[in-house]
């Protein structure tokens, strides 16, 4: 963890023990105290969540509007580096050696594309593999919606 993360946790946490002796010693009471240590719980777990979330590339593979070509997008906050995409029924295999944030890559294709699934390999900055499968589709449905839900509750369009 980084040291300005350390030393805000260190801070909150002497803050917390002082909160803690007023509130027992002068009030007789540990509510508040309990409201301040619930807040450091929730800083401190921000903290490791922000640190787990860096250097993650969310590479996303997509047909072209006319279907003719596949386009590759990085959509996260880190590049991604050695990517490898594999569009399975078509024998289509192509590398790209890297792709910065928020960058896009298009592949064309001489022929139009229905129905595909995209296999994708990539590693991040610090080596770390990841592999995705997208579905590709020039009419039906893809997972090239932004706002899809992870864990959709009720049916999604």
């Amino acid at each position: 963890m980084d040291t300005r993360y350390k030393a805000i946790l260190a801070a909150e946490s002497l803050l917390f023990v002082i909160i803690f002796f007023i509130d027992v010693y002068f009030f007789s009471d540990i509510y508040f105290s309990g409201i301040a240590g619930v807040i450091l719980v929730t800083v401190g777990m921000s903290f490791f969540i922000m640190q787990h979330s860096q250097f993650l590339p969310e590479v996303s593979v997509f047909l072209r509007d006319d279907a003719k070509g596949i386009v590759v997008t990085n959509r996260g906050n880190d590049a991604a580096t050695n990517i490898h995409v594999a569009i399975v029924p078509h024998n289509i295999e192509f590398d790209i050696p890297a792709l910065a944030v928020d960058a896009r890559y298009e592949y064309p294709h001489h022929e139009m594309i229905s129905e595909a699934k995209a296999a994708v390999t990539y590693q991040n900055s610090r080596g770390l593999a990841c592999s995705q499968t997208f579905r590709l589709s020039a009419l039906g449905k893809s997972d090239d919606d932004l706002l899809k839900p992870v864990i959709p509750f009720f049916k999604w369009k």
